[in-house]
């Protein structure tokens, strides 16, 4: 059930990856699934730093708490049936990109308008749940959204002198996870459109979503 829980997670990584190029590359500077950036860029923008915009990284940082909120609640309350936690958990997450794709390809939102904020609340809200259900399911390495601990673990590993195998091929698989998703991402934002970078994570979320009705309920 480890193996299966992690595999989803992974896929999970790489979304992360995927949306943060979307939303970076897309949207103007700004994360949906690394809140670290965020922060950053807020206390970049407080001193006028040119091409942030502070609004943009205060909605994605609030709307990511709102959706790490629910999940916790989420998980609390379905937390011994797991199969329905996560199918309900990916499920709400998938139907937020399926919104933000919607949204956009509609023409509802311009990229670099107001109603760009639309955008960034749904995005960072799903990334937020994903966020905090990776965080109740507790597997060693997978948070999807951050790695510097992971990172930091990797390094140590490396270095040590009985490294744990599996621990350092964990940590690196997601790392590779979060490159890949990002360099996706981009691909698709930069020679394609928004759209299609939301379209696959669409399409990554609905399998990960439907390999959650394979996971052996606690």
């Amino acid at each position: 059930m480890a193996r299966r829980l992690a595999t989803l997670l992974y896929l999970a990584t790489v979304v992360a990856g995927v949306v943060d190029a979307v939303s970076f590359l897309g949207l103007g500077r700004v994360f949906v699934a690394n809140m670290t950036g965020n922060v950053v860029f807020i206390g970049f923008g407080a001193f006028s730093a040119p091409g942030i915009s502070v609004t943009r990284s205060l909605v994605a940082l609030a709307a990511f708490v709102v959706g790490s909120g629910l999940g916790g609640r989420l998980a609390d309350a379905l937390e011994q049936r797991r199969r329905a936690w996560l199918v309900r958990a990916f499920g709400v997450e998938t139907a937020c990109f399926a919104l933000a794709l919607g949204l956009d390809a509609s023409g509802a939102v311009a990229p670099h308008g107001d109603t760009v904020l639309a955008l960034i609340v749904v995005m960072a809200g799903g990334m937020g749940l994903q966020n905090a259900t990776a965080a109740k399911l507790a597997l060693p390495d997978l948070t999807t959204t951050v790695l510097t601990r992971t990172l930091t673990g990797l390094s140590t590993e490396l270095f040590h002198r009985h490294p744990d195998l599996r621990a350092l091929a964990r940590r690196l698989l997601a790392v590779v996870a979060m490159l890949a998703g990002a360099a996706l991402g981009a691909v698709f934002v930069l020679r394609v459109d928004i759209a299609a970078g939301l379209g696959l994570a669409v399409g990554l979320l609905a399998v990960v979503t439907a390999g959650s009705l394979a996971v052996e309920e606690t």
